[in-house]
Order: C-alpha cells, then sequence, then structure tokens
C-alpha cells in the first residue's frame, strides 16, 4: 500500500486529489496538508511513502523549501509535485531541493496516478513537457542559474532587500551580495531590475 501525503493550498484541488487517488486499491491518502510546515509535519508522523507537493502556497512559493525539508528527515519519504507552474527555476528549484517528479495539474488521471506510482518506488516521474524542458536545458548553451541564485533573485522580484533576503534564507548579506553578482554576469546586467526583467523574458522567474 503506497501511503500519501496532498499538500496543497487548495481544498478543492486537495478533495479532487484524494478522491482519484481513494479510488485506487494501492493507495491510501493518510494526511492532507494546507500548508508547507504541515506537510512537513505529517511527512514526520504519518511516514508516508510518498508527498505531493504544490510549489505556490498563497502568495509564498514554499514548497521547494518544503521539499528540502521533507527529504532532510531522519526517514524521508518521496516528494513529487503537483503544480500549475513550469517555468524553469520552479523546475529546477524543486529538482535540487530532492524531488523525484514534477507533474503538472492539468496532466491526465492516468499520468498521475502512474506518477505516484512511479515516484514511490524511487523512480522519477516527470510531465513529458517538463521531460522535454529539461532535454532543452541540456543540449542547448543558455543562462543557467543556481538554486540558491534563483532564490534570491525570486525574493528580490517581490521587493526584499539584501537583508531581507539574508534573512528569510538564513544566509549573510555578504553571501546575498555575491549571489547577486553572479546572476548579474550570468545574465549581462547592472542592476537588481534588469536581472529581474532579464530573468523573466528568459523563463527563469514567473
Amino acid at each position: 500500500m503506497i501511503r500519501v501525503v496532498i499538500a496543497d493550498d487548495h481544498p478543492v484541488v486537495r478533495a479532487g486529489v484524494r478522491a482519484l487517488l481513494d479510488a485506487e486499491s494501492d493507495i491510501d491518502v493518510v494526511g492532507e496538508a494546507a500548508t508547507p510546515d504541515e506537510a512537513v509535519a505529517l511527512a514526520e508522523q504519518r511516514s508516508p511513502e510518498l508527498v505531493l507537493m504544490d510549489l505556490q502556497f498563497g502568495e509564498r512559493a514554499a514548497g521547494a523549501a518544503a521539499t528540502r525539508r521533507i527529504r532532510a528527515l531522519a526517514a524521508p519519504p518521496y516528494v513529487l509535485v503537483l503544480t500549475n507552474y513550469d517555468t524553469d527555476g520552479d523546475i529546477l528549484g524543486a529538482v535540487e531541493a530532492g524531488a523525484s517528479g514534477y507533474l503538472l495539474k492539468d496532466a491526465p488521471p492516468h499520468e498521475l496516478l502512474a506518477g505516484v506510482r512511479a515516484a514511490a518506488a524511487g523512480q522519477s516521474a516527470l510531465a513529458p513537457a517538463i521531460a522535454g524542458r529539461l532535454l532543452a536545458r541540456l543540449r542547448e548553451p543558455r543562462v543557467t542559474l543556481s538554486g540558491r541564485e534563483i532564490e534570491v533573485l525570486r525574493l528580490v522580484a517581490r521587493g526584499a532587500s539584501n537583508a531581507d533576503v539574508a534573512a528569510r534564507l538564513h544566509i549573510t548579506d555578504a553571501t546575498v551580495k555575491s549571489h547577486l553578482a553572479h546572476v548579474f554576469s550570468k545574465l549581462g546586467v547592472s542592476s537588481r531590475t534588469a536581472a529581474v526583467s532579464a530573468a523573466r523574458a528568459l523563463g527563469i522567474l514567473r
């Protein structure tokens, strides 16, 4: 039996996913989380094989961070991202955080069920469109930011100061400045505003 926790801040989405999974004899939904903290707590308390994780909770793109915390548990379940967002930054951030797979919410039911079973078995479960995007990244020379650089730039895009970014990511101001310097260099820009604009144009940020 595959024990699953569903983490999504929309009750209707959770209900729909639960109804789909509950109809399967080999899948047992053992918990629902409406916040990233609840997802981490349920992952620790209910011992699921898999957490289905959205990336966006309210205004916070906190799913990747929750994924990283879950994968750092003593007996971590696998994490399968199920989201509406498919920018390069979202995909890269989730994979670097330890997600075993990445599916979009408009995936057909058979694809979602196959992804749940594959991810719970420790296999990769990528939506065809996502797999294509990752292959394209590998084949084409292009600007590539690290997961941490994307996290920094995402916060900057929301108006966070260097001090705010440092506090949110638990790093020093100097480290933030270093990340931004690397971002500016990679994107060929000289300001925070230009970096955000360039990253959006390249599909790195939403």
